[in-house]
């Protein structure tokens, strides 16, 4: 079973895409910020895949910095951005390679089918 760590400093949204992703049957790990984050993905925990936001409000590049930090780390993490600010050609290249994105707000389905998107892709 996949197991995915959530990264989201609003509380309410990281519990409700922790209770959505779990309802699909995998796992979740959660973090605030991206030094939580960074602290299990430094861990021997198994995590698949990283789903982020991409503007968390201790850090600088948020998202994009995590994941950079994330893929040296474990470099065959899948990773999975969010947002509700717009995302643009000229952010969009700040993205790790092959990351996916899904716009906030999402509908269950939508980040249904986004994890599954994400999990299904070769890199």
């Amino acid at each position: 079973m996949a197991v995915i760590l959530i990264v989201e400093d609003d509380v309410h949204i990281r519990k409700m895409a922790e209770i959505l992703i779990q309802e699909l049957g995998y796992h979740t790990v959660s973090a605030s910020d991206v030094d939580e984050a960074l602290s299990l993905l430094r861990s021997p925990s198994h995590i698949d895949a990283l789903f982020t936001d991409i503007r968390l409000k201790t850090a600088v590049l948020g998202g994009y910095e995590l994941a950079h930090q994330a893929i040296k780390l474990r470099p065959n993490l899948r990773v999975l951005y969010t947002t509700g600010n717009s995302v643009t050609d000229q952010t969009k290249a700040l993205f790790v390679a092959g990351a996916h994105f899904i716009q906030k707000p999402y509908t269950p389905k939508q980040l249904q089918d986004s994890v599954e998107d994400l999990l299904a892709a070769s890199f």
